[in-house]
Formats: structure tokens, sequence, C-alpha cells
């Protein structure tokens, strides 16, 4: 098995294989969708196979932040889609099968994704295109052994109930590398999370339930070095595991969210045009339609529906030393398209833009776009989901909270460990997809790459 590349040499890799395709993504109206077009009776957007996905109306009822009811349009997708990393251990090291991929939605086209990524509509080849590679390593029966099956959500705010399934396999044999694809040892994956709009949404999921690999502190660690180990170590947080179940059952429990399907048509504060769909204020997003060439996709060419937020997001945990110990300031966020409701999420999870009154800015938003750069322990602009979402970024960080910053925080909020948050990613649905990106970065932190 030829392990490649760290460093400036995978960087050329990755030029290469972007230079080595033709990649073309336009934005068009709404009305020159091929295959996709507006459902009679209810202007929901469809595509004529009844498959992949629809884009239809929601109408929330919450007792849960600023805004108690809204209509938004939402992405309904009830298939379970196959996010997929093949690993091999060499030298006791795991290494990950990932591949450069195209997505319409990703503002430089191509980023590094899973061994596999698909819908089950690709992978049953309902657009008429060629296989997915590598699926035979993660349908039964498996060619290696399964270390991670887990379902976790997607965004909860433009997706209805949408899960994938998450799946790291493991195995012995060597494994044909196609041009595509390379192999990058678990510590060089998480440290390409420092550059920007490099490794893709999906990736990043399924490299957060790899959580509990993590390399051990050098001789000279520093304070924050030690702390950050010690977040891995279980016994160590300021919080029992049986008191973080209880404190997030009861969230779930206190809040009353009620959402229901209705036509797109009649979503209320919404403008629908044959060009695209917006909101009367000009924020949050729009639904908007592209025509997509990719020579190295398995249909090269096709138009689709695709959600454009407006705004960059802000995303980040705020970190605390406790007894030695580094925690995450964790929130129990309530989103409209959570299978169950609540998920825990990062301290901060919001695009600004969409709070112009002052009175319903984020908690903890002023402090973290206040950060010193010293608290800054790392930052980066990282892509969402570009097969369903149109450039949309958000700046990730972690930030350490100064000595002064409060040990008790408000009831939605609570001090976790590293060693917690992963021990919940072997379960569904505990952790939102946020969350587990920040989760790979702090990760790729303990081996200070």
């Amino acid at each position: 098995m030829t392990i490649a590349f760290s460093g400036t040499p995978f960087l050329e890799w990755f030029e290469e294989r972007g230079a080595a395709h033709d990649f073309r993504v336009s934005r068009i109206p709404l009305s020159k969708l091929r295959r996709w077009g507006f459902e009679a009776g209810t202007g929901n957007i469809v595509h004529d196979s009844g498959r992949f996905f629809r884009i239809e109306g929601l109408r929330v009822r919450s007792d849960y932040g600023a805004f108690p009811t809204w209509d938004q349009p939402i992405i309904n997708q009830p298939e379970i889609g196959l996010l997929g990393i093949i690993v091999r251990r060499v030298g006791g090291a795991l290494h990950c099968l990932m591949q450069a991929k195209m997505e319409p939605g990703n503002v430089n086209t191509l980023q590094l994704s899973p061994t596999v990524q698909a819908t089950r509509s690709n992978y049953t080849r309902v657009h008429r295109g060629t296989g997915i590679r590598y699926l035979e390593y993660f349908a039964q029966p498996r060619r290696g052994r399964v270390l991670v099956d887990v379902l976790q959500s997607e965004h909860g705010a433009w997706f209805l109930r949408k899960r994938n399934r998450n799946m790291v396999i493991e195995v012995d044999e060597d494994v044909p590398v196609g041009d595509d694809f390379c192999w990058l040892s678990l510590d060089d994956t998480r440290a390409l999370l420092a550059a920007d709009n490099l490794v893709n949404m999906d990736a990043r999921s399924v490299l957060s339930c790899l959580v509990g690999e993590t390399s051990p502190p050098g001789p000279a660690a520093d304070g924050f070095q030690a702390a950050l180990a010690r977040s891995y170590q279980r016994g160590t947080a300021l919080h029992e595991p049986g008191e973080i179940l209880s404190w997030f059952t009861e969230t779930k429990a206190l809040h009353d969210v009620t959402t229901r399907t209705v036509p797109l048509r009649e979503v209320a504060g919404w403008r629908s045009s044959a060009t695209e769909i917006s909101h009367q204020d000009g924020r949050y997003f729009s639904v908007v339609g592209v025509e997509v060439e990719a020579t190295s996709r398995e249909v090269s060419h096709w138009t689709q529906p695709l959600i454009a937020p407006h705004g960059h997001g802000v995303v980040a945990f705020l970190l605390k030393r406790i007894r030695g110990v580094l925690h995450l300031l964790v929130h129990a966020r309530v989103e409209a398209g959570y299978l169950d409701v609540v998920e825990l999420g990062p301290t901060v999870q919001c695009v600004p833009g969409n709070y112009p009154d002052p009175a319903t800015r984020p908690l903890f938003l002023d402090y973290v776009e206040g950060a010193g750069e010293a608290q800054v322990r790392y930052s980066a602009v990282l892509s969402e989901e570009g097969g369903r979402f149109y450039q949309a970024q958000s700046r990730y960080s972690l930030i350490e909270a100064g000595e002064d910053f409060p040990m008790e925080v408000p009831p939605g909020y609570r001090w976790m460990t590293a060693d917690q948050l992963g021990g919940l990613l072997t379960h569904n649905n505990y952790l939102n997809v946020q969350a587990r990106t920040l989760l790979v970065a702090l990760a790729a932190l303990t081996s200070r790459r």
C-alpha cells in the first residue's frame, strides 16, 4: 500500500486533481431547471423521479428563542445517505482513504471528502450514471471490520429530520487507489482543517466519530496542551455523565416545538418567482437554481435547486480550564428540523446578520466576536454541505475564555469534556454537525500540527 501525502506534496496532488477535470457551476432561474419543477397544487420543488429530495414549506411554533412562530422553505430528504471512510493502520496509526470531490455548492468547487459520500438515490443509480466506487466495502457482506456505524443529523435549520449513516471500515488488505483518492494519516487529515474550505462537511462528520484516536501530549506540553490531554481522560469532568444526560433529557422535555409541512406556495413572509424564492426582509436564505458540468461525477451534466444562505455563519466553542481540565461550553439547542427537537451544539452557532436587533442576538456572540488573538486556539472558514447548499460558509473557532469568565452558565448550557462529547458520538442524534466539526479541530490540536 502506498501512503500518500503530508504537507506540500498533498496540496500539489490536490491542485492536480482540480486541474484534471472540468467543473462549471452557473446560477440559473428556478424555471430553467431540467427534471425539476414546481408541483401542481403545492408549489413544492420536486424531481420528476420522485426521488433525491423535495423543497417544501415548514410551519413552526416554538417556546425557544426570540421568534415563537415562523414559516420557511426546507429540504425534505427522507433517504438516509452513506458517508464512509476506509481506514488502515500503518505503524499503529490510522490512515484514511480520502477523495477529492466536486460539489456544486462549494465556493471552491473541489474539497476533500470521505471515501464514499452518496445518497440512496445516487448509489441505487436513479440518476442513471456510473456506480459509486468502494461501495462494496460498506455494504453486506463487508470487506473489513466496522469501527463506526452510527446515524447522525445534518443542518437542522435547512433539512427536515435528515440523517446520514456515518461509517468507518478498517481493512488489512491493499485497496486499489483511484486517481481522485489518496491515503492520509488521521493526524494529517485533521490538520488540514486549518486550511479554509478544504475538508468538506461530510468528511468532518465521519472524522468526528474517531475523536478517541488522539495523540498524547509531548514531554514539553504547555498548560493548554496538558489541560487538553486531560479533557480526553475519563473521570476528569466537572459534571458526572448521569447529570449531563439528565440535563439534556430535561431540556428536551421542557421545550414545546411543533412543526408541520405546508405547501411551499403557502409559506408566509417568503416571495416566490421564476428566478428564486427569498424572504421578504432579504435575510436568512434563498432557494436558487444551478446548472452543473463535472467530468469527475457519476453524471456529467445536471441542474438542481440549492439553498443559498445570506451571510457567513459564526460557529464557536468557548473553552475553559476547570481544575486543570479543558472543558467546552455546550449549548442544548432547538432547531426545527431536528428529529428529536434538541441536539448539543457549540456555544455560538448563528449568522449574525439574521439578528439586526441587539435584543435578539444569541448569547455569547459578542464575547466570541470580541475575543483577542491570544484566546483563539483554532479558526478557519469551512464550507457547509456543498450538495444542497450554495456557497454556505462559516467561521469555525475554538476560543479559550479568560479566568474571569463565569463557571455558572445559563440553563441551556453545560461545561463538558472532549471525552464526554466523544462518548455521545456512539449514539444517534446527540451532537449536531457543527459541534462534530469543532471536535475534529480540537483533536487536531493534540498533536500541535
